[in-house]
Formats: C-alpha cells, structure tokens, sequence
C-alpha cells in the first residue's frame, strides 16, 4: 500500500475533498492564509484536535458548527495558524534596530523623542519583548522618551500567553546570561524553573488582537515595522493589498524587517531594499 492511501486508510475522521476545499476556502477569507494541496495533511492533523475536544464523529459536522457558531471560527484560526518564534529569531534585525534605527535617534539632539514599533504577527510575545529589550539597551534616559511597541497577532491563544511573559527555560535559550540577570525574574528552580519578564520590558508593549485582512487601527507613523514570516502565507494580491496599507502608516525612512524567506519583489514600490530583508519606505 502505498503511504498517502496507508494514511488515508488510518485516519480516525473521514475527510474527503469537499472538507479540504471548503475549510481552505474558508481559512483564506478569515486569515488570508493561502493553504496549498501540500498543507492538507497539516489541516487534518490540527483540526482533528478540536473535532476530538468537541465530540464531534465527521467533518461534515465540523463545518456545520463553523458556520453556527462564530466562536469556533476563532478556535479554528488559532489551530491553522503557524506560531513558530524565537527570542532574538534572525538576530541581525535587532542590531540594525539597534545600530541604525534608535541610538541615530537617541544621538539627535533635535529627535522628537517619540518612537513607534508595530510587531505584527507577534505570536507568543519573544518577538516584542526582544525589541523592548534592544530599546532599553540601545535609549539611554528612557523615562524622557515617549516609546510605544504594539504587538499584535491573530490568536488569541499565543497572545494571552504573550501578556503572561512567562517562558519555560527551553523558551530563552536566545536570550544571553546578561539579559536574562536584567530583564527576566526566574521562578522556580530546576526542571520547574520559567522566567517572567520584568516589568519595565512589559510597560513599553501593548498586546492587541488584530486581523491583518481587516482594516488596520493605528494612524502612524511607525519607524518600524517587524512584519516577518506572515506574509509567506498569504498570495501576491493579499499581500500586495496588506503592504499598499502598511505604506501608509510609515514615513519616507522609517524601515521595515520582512523574514528570511519574505521579499516585496512584485510586491511593493513603496519600499527599497537596504539589507537583510530590511527595508526602507520611499
């Protein structure tokens, strides 16, 4: 037998064509997530969680209950979504942040002191609270700066986590011993031992859920926006729209950090490239 039909013939739930498609479709215009042929191993693996939490015997019956009831629909982004992150994950974007983005600003003496940093896809918080860190580190006299992170994500699950900012010690590994004396409190020991951040680091981030598909709340402008390892999700005109609208929010200068496999080629006009996946707004 071969190995697709020897996973067909051991799944617990029928899941035929029609579920694929119809959950695809669906999952496209909740999150823009464009889920290919390939992704529907992963779409039955996670989704069959919840149809084992729920009770529930078919997939047939899964889709009746989406359209029923709106909050599964929320339940159903949060399995689908892909919350892979990292402290300090890609670690040359924060020292550019760093080196070329806030001590220049910090250096002016005619720098309006007002910074805004939008971490969008911020999943389970490492993200926000590594550029909190690289702020504190990098702005000197930081109670006489007006410095404000957004950090925002689709699931709500990873954000409520994010707002706890406690992490497993296999959570920090990114985080370097000076740091984590500085900006984390250990809780615990041993194999029980997390680390809760510290609440300077918390008081520069606000955590908001937000839709990247929907309309964006913020009025700008943003010196920087990370907006990394989301948009390889989304196809060219879903992403072309999202960037044509985070355009807006940012002045000519101001940057922007994609993830390694991310560019705007045929994407954006809007922005130049100036490093590694680091742009810069026109």
């Amino acid at each position: 037998m071969r190995p697709l039909a020897r996973s067909l013939a051991l799944r617990e739930f029928a899941f035929g064509e029609e579920d694929f498609t119809a959950l695809r479709d669906l999952v496209k215009s909740l999150t823009g997530i464009n889920l290919s042929d390939q992704k529907r191993e992963l779409v039955y693996g996670r989704l069959s969680r919840r149809l084992r939490a729920l009770g529930l015997t078919s997939f047939q019956a899964y889709r009746k209950l989406l359209a029923a009831d709106p909050q599964e629909l929320v339940q159903l982004t949060n399995a689908i979504t892909t919350n892979l992150t990292a402290f300090f994950r890609e670690r040359h974007h924060f020292e550019y942040l760093r080196d070329q983005v806030l001590r220049p600003i910090a250096a002016d003496p005619r720098a309006e002191r007002r910074v805004r940093i939008w971490s969008a896809g911020c999943s389970s918080g490492e993200e926000a609270y590594s550029i909190a860190m690289t702020v504190v580190e990098a702005v000197p006299d930081l109670s006489r700066w007006d410095i404000r992170i957004l950090a925002t994500d689709l699931d709500s699950d990873m954000l409520a986590r994010a707002r706890a900012g406690t992490y497993p010690a296999g959570r920090i590994h990114g985080v370097g011993p000076e740091r984590l004396a500085r900006f984390f409190a250990q809780r615990g020991e041993g194999a029980a031992a997390s680390y809760q951040v510290v609440p300077q680091l918390a008081a520069l981030i606000t955590f908001r859920q937000l839709n990247l598909m929907h309309g964006l709340p913020m009025k700008g402008p943003l010196d920087a926006i990370f907006c990394r390892n989301t948009v390889i999700y989304f196809d060219k005109d879903t992403q072309r729209d999202l960037f044509r609208r985070i355009a807006v929010l940012q002045h000519a200068g101001d940057r922007l950090f994609l993830g390694h496999s991310e560019s705007l080629f045929q994407v954006s006009t809007e922005y130049t490239l100036i490093g590694r996946t680091v742009y810069r707004r026109n």
